[in-house]
């Protein structure tokens, strides 16, 4: 695990800063767990409290992107990365992205709900259901990341 990265962007356009938070993890289930508590407390450093509903939907999408990285997205030996940014008043960027780019997840609206009996299958819907929009990109030089959006103008 590599120490995390924080910037500020200050632009003469704009009196608000943006924030960005980069950090890798072990493709572990202990690392998705501590990617999830990392959120909470970067969003609180931001302003963005513990327990709130923004924090918690962040929490709960971190949690099922950094699952996903873990399970599906897995190539030995190599991490998963999250990246968060924060421009204030408009947009809060969660980015979870792996080495694994042959396995791709399903495109945002194409999704489905999993059969009965099946053990999985439900992270994405809860991603499409909290986050405003997601997408799925391909990574250079190899793999891919899945970003989730929330509109901060939308939420006290």
């Amino acid at each position: 695990m590599t120490t995390p990265t924080t910037s500020t962007a200050h632009s003469d356009r704009t009196p608000r800063a943006a924030h960005t938070f980069t950090q890798r993890f072990s493709s572990t289930p202990r690392g998705a767990r501590l990617a999830r508590r990392l959120t909470v407390l970067q969003l609180d450093r931001w302003g963005v409290p513990l327990g709130g509903e923004l924090s918690d939907a962040a929490a709960l999408v971190v949690a099922e992107l950094a699952a996903n990285a873990v399970t599906h997205g897995r190539v030995a030996g190599r991490d998963f990365e999250l990246r968060l940014t924060r421009a204030p008043g408009a947009v809060l960027r969660i980015e979870v992205s792996d080495a694994h780019g042959e396995r791709k997840p399903p495109a945002p609206g194409a999704l489905c709900s999993p059969g009965a009996g099946e053990g999985g299958g439900w992270g994405l819907l809860l991603v499409e259901a909290l986050a405003d929009r997601w997408s799925v990109h391909d990574r250079v030089p190899v793999g891919k990341t899945v970003r989730a959006e929330f509109e901060l103008s939308c939420r006290p």
